[in-house]
Protein backbone atom coordinates (compact mmCIF):
# COMPACT_ATOMS: atom_id res chain seq x y z
CA UNK A 1 0.00 0.00 0.00
CA UNK A 2 1.51 3.40 -0.63
CA UNK A 3 1.34 5.80 2.52
CA UNK A 4 1.93 8.88 0.13
CA UNK A 5 -0.40 8.43 -2.52
CA UNK A 6 -2.75 11.40 -2.98
CA UNK A 7 -1.31 13.09 0.43
CA UNK A 8 -1.23 17.07 0.10
CA UNK A 9 2.02 18.04 1.15
CA UNK A 10 3.02 21.46 1.55
CA UNK A 11 6.74 23.01 1.41
CA UNK A 12 8.10 26.47 2.27
CA UNK A 13 11.41 26.57 1.21
CA UNK A 14 10.51 24.76 -2.45
CA UNK A 15 12.71 27.15 -4.85
CA UNK A 16 15.73 25.24 -4.23
CA UNK A 17 17.78 22.84 -2.47
CA UNK A 18 15.63 20.40 -0.18
CA UNK A 19 12.98 21.45 -0.61
CA UNK A 20 13.23 21.12 -4.04
CA UNK A 21 14.55 18.21 -3.77
CA UNK A 22 11.71 17.00 -1.75
CA UNK A 23 8.77 18.07 -3.83
CA UNK A 24 10.52 16.10 -6.86
CA UNK A 25 10.80 12.72 -4.76
CA UNK A 26 7.30 13.26 -3.13
CA UNK A 27 5.69 13.98 -6.29
CA UNK A 28 7.29 10.65 -7.56
CA UNK A 29 6.07 8.56 -4.61
CA UNK A 30 2.77 10.11 -5.59
CA UNK A 31 2.04 13.04 -3.20
CA UNK A 32 0.29 15.96 -4.37
CA UNK A 33 2.58 18.79 -3.66
CA UNK A 34 2.08 22.69 -2.88
CA UNK A 35 5.42 24.41 -3.46
CA UNK A 36 5.96 28.11 -1.14
CA UNK A 37 8.95 30.63 -1.61
CA UNK A 38 9.47 33.93 -2.58
CA UNK A 39 11.63 33.45 -6.06
CA UNK A 40 8.08 33.02 -8.24
CA UNK A 41 9.93 32.50 -11.32
CA UNK A 42 12.03 29.41 -9.73
CA UNK A 43 8.35 27.65 -8.50
CA UNK A 44 6.87 27.79 -11.77
CA UNK A 45 10.03 26.37 -13.55
CA UNK A 46 10.15 23.14 -10.55
CA UNK A 47 6.47 22.96 -11.10
CA UNK A 48 6.15 22.71 -14.55
CA UNK A 49 8.83 19.87 -14.27
CA UNK A 50 7.14 18.06 -11.53
CA UNK A 51 3.69 18.32 -14.05
CA UNK A 52 5.84 17.35 -16.96
CA UNK A 53 6.95 13.96 -15.33
CA UNK A 54 3.01 13.46 -14.48
CA UNK A 55 2.83 14.86 -10.81
CA UNK A 56 0.50 16.66 -9.60
CA UNK A 57 2.03 20.64 -8.03
CA UNK A 58 1.05 24.13 -7.39
CA UNK A 59 2.77 27.26 -6.26
CA UNK A 60 2.52 29.82 -4.00
CA UNK A 61 4.77 32.84 -3.61
CA UNK A 62 5.32 33.32 0.09
CA UNK A 63 7.42 35.10 3.04
CA UNK A 64 7.21 32.48 5.49
CA UNK A 65 7.96 35.69 7.96
CA UNK A 66 4.79 36.80 7.22
CA UNK A 67 2.33 34.84 9.23
CA UNK A 68 -0.50 36.21 7.13
CA UNK A 69 1.28 34.67 3.68
CA UNK A 70 1.74 31.60 5.59
CA UNK A 71 -2.02 30.98 6.03
CA UNK A 72 -3.33 32.43 2.91
CA UNK A 73 -0.50 29.70 1.31
CA UNK A 74 -2.61 27.16 3.59
CA UNK A 75 -5.87 28.24 2.33
CA UNK A 76 -4.41 28.13 -1.12
CA UNK A 77 -3.77 24.80 -1.09
CA UNK A 78 -6.91 23.68 0.71
CA UNK A 79 -9.26 25.48 -2.25
CA UNK A 80 -6.72 23.11 -4.55
CA UNK A 81 -6.63 20.00 -3.32
CA UNK A 82 -9.09 20.07 -0.42
CA UNK A 83 -6.76 19.17 2.76
CA UNK A 84 -3.65 19.35 4.47
CA UNK A 85 -1.92 16.35 5.31
CA UNK A 86 1.80 17.41 5.37
CA UNK A 87 3.66 20.70 6.71
CA UNK A 88 7.38 20.79 5.96
CA UNK A 89 8.40 23.62 7.28
CA UNK A 90 12.11 24.15 5.42
CA UNK A 91 12.55 27.69 4.55
CA UNK A 92 16.10 28.61 6.48
CA UNK A 93 18.70 30.85 6.36
CA UNK A 94 22.75 31.28 6.89
CA UNK A 95 24.46 33.85 6.93
CA UNK A 96 27.06 33.31 9.37
CA UNK A 97 29.56 35.33 11.33
CA UNK A 98 31.43 35.78 14.21
CA UNK A 99 29.50 37.89 16.94
CA UNK A 100 32.10 40.68 17.09
CA UNK A 101 31.25 41.72 13.74
CA UNK A 102 28.10 42.67 14.95
CA UNK A 103 25.87 41.76 11.33
CA UNK A 104 22.34 42.89 13.83
CA UNK A 105 20.27 42.72 10.84
CA UNK A 106 21.68 39.19 9.91
CA UNK A 107 20.90 37.72 13.29
CA UNK A 108 17.54 39.23 12.83
CA UNK A 109 16.83 37.57 9.28
CA UNK A 110 17.58 33.84 10.77
CA UNK A 111 15.93 34.67 13.84
CA UNK A 112 12.43 35.77 11.60
CA UNK A 113 12.78 33.01 8.90
CA UNK A 114 14.71 29.74 10.77
CA UNK A 115 12.18 30.61 13.71
CA UNK A 116 9.80 32.76 13.00
CA UNK A 117 8.69 30.93 9.83
CA UNK A 118 8.62 27.65 11.95
CA UNK A 119 5.81 28.95 14.54
CA UNK A 120 3.63 30.45 10.80
CA UNK A 121 3.57 27.18 9.69
CA UNK A 122 2.60 25.86 12.77
CA UNK A 123 0.02 28.44 13.35
CA UNK A 124 -1.25 28.49 10.06
CA UNK A 125 -1.06 24.53 9.31
CA UNK A 126 -2.09 23.06 12.98
CA UNK A 127 -5.85 24.33 12.98
CA UNK A 128 -6.74 22.62 9.61
CA UNK A 129 -4.52 19.35 10.99
CA UNK A 130 -6.76 19.47 14.23
CA UNK A 131 -10.20 19.80 12.26
CA UNK A 132 -9.39 17.31 10.18
CA UNK A 133 -8.21 14.99 13.21
CA UNK A 134 -5.21 13.97 10.98
CA UNK A 135 -1.93 15.77 10.32
CA UNK A 136 2.23 15.69 10.10
CA UNK A 137 4.43 18.62 10.74
CA UNK A 138 7.61 17.96 9.72
CA UNK A 139 10.25 20.75 10.69
CA UNK A 140 14.07 20.99 8.95
CA UNK A 141 16.20 21.65 11.43
CA UNK A 142 20.53 20.88 11.42
CA UNK A 143 22.91 19.44 12.95
CA UNK A 144 23.31 22.89 14.60
CA UNK A 145 20.44 22.03 16.72
CA UNK A 146 22.95 19.29 18.84
CA UNK A 147 26.28 21.37 18.60
CA UNK A 148 27.81 24.89 18.25
CA UNK A 149 30.41 25.88 16.14
CA UNK A 150 32.58 29.48 15.71
CA UNK A 151 30.72 32.12 13.39
CA UNK A 152 27.36 29.74 13.16
CA UNK A 153 26.30 30.89 17.43
CA UNK A 154 23.17 32.79 16.02
CA UNK A 155 22.46 29.84 13.37
CA UNK A 156 22.70 27.47 15.78
CA UNK A 157 20.38 28.97 18.14
CA UNK A 158 17.84 29.30 15.87
CA UNK A 159 18.09 25.50 14.78
CA UNK A 160 17.97 24.81 18.80
CA UNK A 161 14.98 26.30 18.43
CA UNK A 162 13.46 24.38 16.15
CA UNK A 163 14.50 21.38 17.77
CA UNK A 164 12.61 22.60 21.28
CA UNK A 165 9.51 23.87 19.48
CA UNK A 166 9.32 20.60 17.20
CA UNK A 167 9.47 18.74 20.83
CA UNK A 168 6.71 20.70 22.56
CA UNK A 169 4.50 20.65 19.13
CA UNK A 170 4.83 16.82 19.52
CA UNK A 171 4.39 16.71 23.48
CA UNK A 172 0.90 18.63 22.61
CA UNK A 173 -0.16 16.96 20.06
CA UNK A 174 -3.00 14.53 19.89
CA UNK A 175 -2.87 10.98 18.84
CA UNK A 176 -3.82 12.43 15.37
CA UNK A 177 -0.90 14.28 14.16
CA UNK A 178 2.33 13.38 13.58
CA UNK A 179 5.48 15.01 14.25
CA UNK A 180 8.87 14.73 13.12
CA UNK A 181 12.14 16.60 12.89
CA UNK A 182 15.18 16.16 10.38
CA UNK A 183 18.35 17.50 10.79
CA UNK A 184 20.89 17.50 8.39
CA UNK A 185 24.49 17.21 7.89
CA UNK A 186 26.29 19.10 5.44
CA UNK A 187 24.29 19.31 2.35
CA UNK A 188 24.09 20.65 -1.02
CA UNK A 189 21.92 23.68 -0.91
CA UNK A 190 22.34 27.81 -1.59
CA UNK A 191 22.34 28.16 2.67
CA UNK A 192 25.71 29.64 2.29
CA UNK A 193 25.69 31.56 -0.82
CA UNK A 194 23.80 34.11 1.67
CA UNK A 195 27.18 34.34 4.03
CA UNK A 196 28.87 37.81 4.02
CA UNK A 197 31.36 37.75 6.26
CA UNK A 198 34.49 36.86 4.34
CA UNK A 199 36.31 34.61 7.57
CA UNK A 200 33.07 32.87 7.72
CA UNK A 201 32.59 32.26 3.91
CA UNK A 202 36.05 30.54 3.80
CA UNK A 203 35.96 28.29 6.59
CA UNK A 204 32.61 27.10 5.26
CA UNK A 205 34.14 26.52 1.49
CA UNK A 206 36.58 23.69 3.67
CA UNK A 207 33.53 22.81 5.79
CA UNK A 208 31.34 21.57 2.95
CA UNK A 209 33.96 20.28 0.55
CA UNK A 210 31.94 16.51 1.92
CA UNK A 211 28.40 16.97 1.10
CA UNK A 212 25.69 14.67 0.63
CA UNK A 213 23.13 15.82 -2.30
CA UNK A 214 19.39 17.16 -1.01
CA UNK A 215 17.68 14.20 -2.64
CA UNK A 216 19.33 12.26 0.67
CA UNK A 217 17.03 14.47 3.08
CA UNK A 218 14.31 14.21 0.42
CA UNK A 219 14.06 10.25 1.04
CA UNK A 220 14.71 10.79 4.71
CA UNK A 221 11.37 12.97 4.75
CA UNK A 222 9.66 10.25 2.42
CA UNK A 223 10.37 7.83 4.89
CA UNK A 224 8.71 9.69 7.80
CA UNK A 225 5.72 9.88 5.82
CA UNK A 226 5.27 7.01 4.64
CA UNK A 227 5.23 5.14 8.39
CA UNK A 228 1.04 4.45 9.14
CA UNK A 229 -0.92 6.60 10.70
CA UNK A 230 0.01 4.88 14.44
CA UNK A 231 3.85 5.45 13.96
CA UNK A 232 5.55 8.60 14.62
CA UNK A 233 9.02 9.24 13.66
CA UNK A 234 10.39 11.90 16.09
CA UNK A 235 13.64 12.87 14.67
CA UNK A 236 16.01 11.76 12.23
CA UNK A 237 20.27 12.92 11.77
CA UNK A 238 21.11 12.23 8.48
CA UNK A 239 25.34 13.00 8.17
CA UNK A 240 27.26 12.59 4.92
CA UNK A 241 29.00 9.07 5.63
CA UNK A 242 32.41 9.31 7.90
CA UNK A 243 31.96 12.73 8.82
CA UNK A 244 32.18 13.00 12.90
CA UNK A 245 30.68 16.71 13.86
CA UNK A 246 29.36 17.37 10.57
Amino acid sequence: MNMISKKVVLITGASSGIGEATARVLSEAGAYVVLGARRTDRLEHVVEEIRAAGGQAEYYTLDVTQLEEMKAFVDFAKQKFGKVDVFINNAGVMPLSPLNSYKVEEWNRMIDVNIRGVLHGIAAGLPVMEQQKSGHFINIASIGAYEVSPTASVYCATKFAVRAITEGLRQESSGDIQVTLVSPGVTESELADSISDEQARIAMIEYRRISIPAHAIANAILYAIQQPKEVDVNEIIVRPTGTHSS
